[in-house]
């Protein structure tokens, strides 16, 4: 596939920053800016949220921590090893075990045998005509074209590999398009998506993405197989424990949160998806 193009990053606009406090604790603002590169967003007030959050939490942690007696300077690592520490303390996370707690491990195995499946794997053929994301009028354009070569490719498929050679924008260009096997997570997702509901054959309509429009022949689909349950087993306990801690912190930072001041920002709680940045 092309290189990826630059997507717009809400947090680069110009905003102004609110003064943030953790129980009278102010966040320097300086950390909220440098915060807000990780939380790229089409909504700037989204990338703000979601920035503050994770230093709000952090801090949380920090306070706690210190008021329990662990002891951390301002170095990073010293700060990361200083809340790991506090969550062995506070935070209990009952294990699950593949051997001892079976009928767990098989009630989630035969709740997702989507989950626990082989790779579906897709050998595709593909036309891309680029179109920039911004060019509303030029990406209407080609689309058109990538309909047109359809059209044409219905009444002759042998020339696919030859148009390919012609009109693609891709390196696949040089073998006519062939991408080779794919499975999932090895192309965009917008791409992904629909490539991944196709049954062989060349698509009737062209598939969008950021780069432009794809002409799309699947040439041959294996769907996933679901795998025995002694092949997932462990896979399985490692997943439920996972989901266990996550749940646990969620839980605990939620009391923090509620046990706090925090002025500055209306922060949304959800205990599905803190994380501890």
């Amino acid at each position: 596939m092309p290189c990826s193009t630059p997507q717009h990053d809400a947090t680069s606009q110009q905003q102004p920053l609110p003064v943030i406090s953790v129980n009278d604790v102010v966040i320097d603002e300086k950390k909220l800016g440098a915060e807000l590169q990780y939380h790229p967003s089409e909504n700037f007030d989204q990338a703000l949220h979601d920035a503050a959050y994770a230093l709000v939490v952090r801090e949380l942690l920090l306070q706690k921590a210190q008021s329990l007696g662990i002891e951390f300077s301002d170095n990073e690592a010293s700060q990361e090893a200083a809340i790991e520490t506090l969550m062995r303390h506070e935070v209990e996370c009952p294990q699950i075990d593949a051997a001892n707690d079976e009928v767990l491990c098989r009630t989630y195995y035969d709740a997702n045998p989507d989950k626990l499946s082989s790779p579906a794997i897709i050998e595709a053929c593909h036309i891309l005509l680029a179109a920039s994301p911004e060019e509303v009028e030029e990406r209407a354009n080609i689309k058109t074209q990538a309909q047109d070569l359809i059209a044409q490719l219905k009444q002759a498929p042998a020339q696919f590999e030859d148009f390919a050679k012609q009109f693609s924008a891709c390196p696949s260009k040089g073998s006519g398009g062939n991408l080779g096997q794919l499975s999932k997570g090895q192309t965009t997702p917008e791409f992904e998506r629909q490539l991944f509901t196709l049954e062989e054959g060349i698509f009737e309509q062209p598939i969008e993405s950021r780069y432009g429009f794809h002409v799309v022949r699947v040439d041959r689909k294996v769907e996933g197989e679901t795998l025995p349950y002694d092949a997932v087993k462990e896979k399985i306990a490692t997943y439920l424990n996972a989901s266990v801690e996550r749940k646990s912190i969620s839980t605990y930072i939620r009391r923090l949160f509620t046990e706090s001041k925090i002025s500055g920002i209306n922060l949304s709680i959800d205990p599905e998806s803190l994380e501890i940045s």
